[in-house]
């Protein structure tokens, strides 16, 4: 049997639950289990796709193209798994796909209603997962708050999961927020014993509580999280903060945490290998040197915008035995005051990230210039990499005012152009260029010796790309397109092989990045401004 574990937060949102359920289905893989996780977001929009990263973080792009919640990149560099569109429930989507069937006449005749229409296709899609995954375990993390009126459908559904698969092939986990006093130091449990009385209204009893707080919880705070919550104190585990959240998996394993779940659903576990994981960990926490990369975005206020970016010099940082240490700075700010520029020259590296529309392109721009003309190791990722074509045209072909049709659409060189089937397309939901494709690599190239392969295959997010009208002046300037599309038509990667380190690539391999396994791109990228750092010659990556 199937065995499902459902994750719930209290007192507030942001309180760890996707890093808690990550950090449970590590538990449990590191005990040769196999684990698979659903996200459900309780808000309406149908995917991630259409929201600011400031509303929501980072849109986390699957294999399949999915526009996910980016929980979803913490579940797959955890567990180092490929999850799909169909791993992320939403409100909109289960509404939209109820709606559909009503619209058919699949309920002819009947009032269509939460209890039992929605629940059913809330249950349906957590049961359809664990079908097509054949995992052993299917770990759901329930987004928002306990208390939330949009998450209500979703706990009711999980609610009747119990009663449907059983006590013995269910089990309840719920983290709330212990904080701290400044006053007394005292730690406080009543917001959590509050959260539980919630989820205890709404018909759940927790089998588990985590206890998210600064630190370790005493002997006193878990006896009384224990009695209000009415469960052992076998039961209770306190996720603390630590320097990275990689350690997590490691301070709820040692609390017994991994051992309590495998007996409490009949798994006979007893051998945990965390060795590869503490490996990584190691070389993550006693780097051996450091360098300092600027982050050039236009949502550098919220460090979420880039978390599977940040990840990713992270995983590459302790490859190289190296602390990766970002600052970011937004790239309006280059625009209004362009004597900063010079700045950057204080950084081991460049790095331009994704973006959409034209606030900050000129600032980014510019630091791209600045990377190029100053040989300082730079990548460019997405937007990125069509803003450094732009930068090249303009500054190095001469063509001036050249732009992207998404920037300026009567650009009179317009460089970066809407690509062909997507000039008819009207909605913005899910209907750009997503998920997996797969890219050629030239041999001899950069691109080439970053990947040892000459087919990779790298997830897509964009509407926009290089115009084939100007390739061959860019080309002829200096400019090398290192990776194609399979069928030539798409520009992929670009490199200056006159350069120390000068990278970009449309596609972006941070969603693919793990802790012992480093996206390429990103590895040569802090291997690069590592060498220069120490004054070692042009690094090879053989």
């Amino acid at each position: 049997m199937v065995k499902y574990i459902f994750v719930t937060g209290g007192v507030l949102s942001s309180v760890g639950k996707g890093i808690l359920t990550s950090s449970i289905g590590k538990m449990l893989q590191v005990r040769g289990l196999k684990p698979t996780v659903i996200k459900i977001d309780p808000y309406v929009n149908v995917d991630a796709g259409t929201m600011n990263p400031y509303m929501h973080g980072e849109v986390y792009v699957t294999d399949d193209g999915g526009e996910t919640d980016l929980d979803l990149g913490w579940y797959e560099r955890f567990l180092d798994l490929s999850l799909t569109r169909e791993n992320n429930v939403t409100t909109g989507l289960v509404y939209k796909t109820i709606i559909e069937k009503e619209r058919r006449g699949d309920f002819l005749g009947r009032c269509v209603q939460i209890v039992p229409h929605v629940t059913n296709e809330i249950k349906h899609r957590i049961r359809n997962v664990a079908k097509t995954s054949n995992a052993d375990v299917v770990l759901t993390e329930v987004g928002g708050t306990v208390g939330d009126i949009e998450g209500l459908p979703f706990l009711e559904a999980i609610r009747q999961m119990r009663l449907e698969e059983g006590f013995e092939n269910t089990l309840y986990v719920h983290v709330a927020l212990v904080p701290i006093l400044d006053v007394t130091n005292e730690m406080k449990t009543k917001p959590l014993q509050h959260s539980v009385n919630e989820l205890r209204r709404i018909g759940i009893q927790p089998d588990i509580i985590v206890a998210r707080s600064p630190k370790m919880i005493d002997s006193e705070t878990l006896r009384k999280i224990a009695l209000f919550g009415t469960i052992p104190e076998n039961a209770v585990f306190c996720s603390y903060n630590v320097e990275t959240v990689y350690q997590v998996p490691l301070i709820l394993d040692k609390q017994g945490m991994g051992d309590f779940i495998c007996k409490r659903f009949g798994y006979n576990c007893n051998v945990q290998d965390f060795q590869e994981w503490q490996q990584f960990l190691t070389a993550l926490l006693k780097p051996e040197h450091e360098v300092n990369i600027a982050l050039i975005g236009k949502y550098a206020g919220l460090t979420d915008s880039y978390v599977s970016m940040n990840e990713a010099l992270r995983h590459s940082g302790a490859a190289c035995k190296t602390r990766v240490c970002i600052t970011y700075l937004e790239a309006e700010k280059l625009e209004r005051n362009p004597e900063c520029i010079k700045d950057l020259a204080n950084f081991d590296g460049i790095f331009v990230p994704y973006g959409f529309g034209p606030r900050g392109t000129e600032g980014k721009m510019a630091a791209i210039k600045f990377a190029r003309e100053n040989d300082i190791p730079f990548l460019g990722i997405c937007y990125g990499f069509q803003l450094a074509v732009i930068e090249f045209a303009r500054n190095v072909c001469g063509l001036k005012d050249a732009n992207s049709m998404e920037i300026n659409p009567d650009s009179p060189h317009p460089v970066i152009a809407l690509m062909p089937e997507q000039r008819d397309v009207k909605d913005k939901g899910a209907t750009m260029r997503l998920g997996a494709h797969k890219v050629i690599l030239e041999p001899g190239t950069m691109a080439y010796s970053l990947y040892k392969c000459r087919e990779i295959y790298e997830r897509h997010r964009h509407r926009y790309e290089v115009n084939l009208d100007y390739l061959q002046i860019l080309k002829e300037k200096g400019l090398c397109f290192s990776g194609r599309s399979a069928d030539g038509r798409r520009m992929e990667t670009l490199e200056l092989p006159k350069n120390y380190f000068f990278f970009a690539s449309q596609f972006h391999g941070e969603f693919k990045s793990r802790p012992s396994k480093p996206s390429p791109e990103y590895y040569g990228f802090v291997s690069a401004c590592l060498s220069r750092k120490l004054g070692k010659p042009k690094p090879i990556f053989d």
